[in-house]
């Protein structure tokens, strides 16, 4: 028996017969690889040509094939799908009971229910195994950063803006007061969340108080699929007016002066110990030793020449000795 429409028909009979559905969540990375459990336990085994195997998802209310095994047609994807070379089955898996779907390169647009339907032909295409797997699909935020600007006078309003990228799903963003962890009113914060080329999340929150002295916020981005909180910090200090001070000019003036007297006080000392020195040469030299050997006056000049003396012959006038 050919199927030309084999997902339509599986799906009508599916719907018809009633069988236990077993439900599993699932969690992965955006860009990981994942597996979707759907099988017996240890024990059973299965011929390939007995099997019908169909994967499906729906969208906006439609079924859509991700892969099925046809009894002996396997497809890994049907043509422009998204699933297309992504979702494959193990053949050989299949055999011992395992149907499971393996998906490669995991997209946020894998966030879906997954229906797994096991048929078997030789008990008139009997369901026999129906599970529904939701896949949770995750991607970690970049570290918010914080942007805090400066100058701002100290009565001026203050705006903050944090920002995170690349991150699913849809995240909490919230502002806490650094100082005591108390989380600000969000009232004060505009957070705007929004889908980039590559299905992923950016965020983008603004946060306007008024400055004070010294300003310590957080943003604060949650993933809670992750149970991850990452926080940007934001400092900011508000600069204050300092009066000009002289005090530094009068204590260089002091200290020059100071240093002027110490000058002067140094060269007045050495003036006093040269004029103690010379003194003291000076007695050392003129201390006497005996009248005519260290004072003897000098010899006066002659009085009055004339004739020399019958006592003197070479001159005349007195000589003292």
């Amino acid at each position: 028996m050919r199927l030309r429409s084999p997902g339509m028909f599986l799906l009508l009979l599916g719907a018809l017969q009633a069988t236990d559905i077993q439900e599993q969540e699932v969690r992965a990375l955006v860009g990981s690889d994942v597996k979707l459990s759907c099988g017996f336990h240890e024990g059973h085994t299965f011929d390939l040509d007995d099997l019908y195997v169909y994967w499906q998802i729906s969208i906006m209310g439609h079924p859509t094939t991700v892969t099925y095994y046809l009894s002996g047609n396997s497809s890994a994807g049907l043509e422009d799908n998204h699933y297309r070379d992504r979702a494959w089955l193990m053949p050989e898996s299949m055999k011992h009971g395992d149907f499971s779907l393996h998906l490669y390169n995991v997209t946020p647009q894998d966030e879906q229910k997954f229906n797994c339907l096991v048929f078997r032909k030789s008990l008139q295409l009997k369901k026999i195994l129906e599970v529904m797997v939701t896949l949770h699909v995750a991607a970690n935020y970049s570290m918010p950063v914080v942007q805090v600007p400066s100058g701002l006078p100290e009565d001026e309003e203050l705006t903050l803006t944090c920002t995170s990228m690349n991150g699913y799903p849809k995240p909490n963003v919230y502002w806490i007061n650094k100082t005591d962890n108390s989380m600000l009113t969000e009232g004060l914060q505009n957070s705007t969340v929004f889908l980039n080329a590559r299905g992923l999340y950016n965020v983008v929150s603004v946060l306007r108080i008024r400055r004070t002295p010294s300003v310590n916020v957080g943003c604060c981005i949650e993933n809670v699929l992750l149970h991850q909180n990452l926080t940007g910090i934001g400092q900011a200090e508000t600069p204050r007016a300092t009066k000009p001070s002289n005090t530094g000019s009068h204590t260089g003036v002091h200290r020059k002066g100071h240093g002027t007297v110490l000058s002067a006080l140094a060269v007045l000392g050495v003036v006093v110990v040269v004029a103690a020195a010379v003194g003291w040469v000076c007695r050392s030299r003129c201390r006497p030793h005996g009248i005519h050997a260290r004072c003897r006056p000098a010899r006066p000049e002659q009085a009055f020449s004339g004739p020399p003396s019958p006592l003197h012959p070479h001159g005349g006038g007195l000589n003292y000795v």
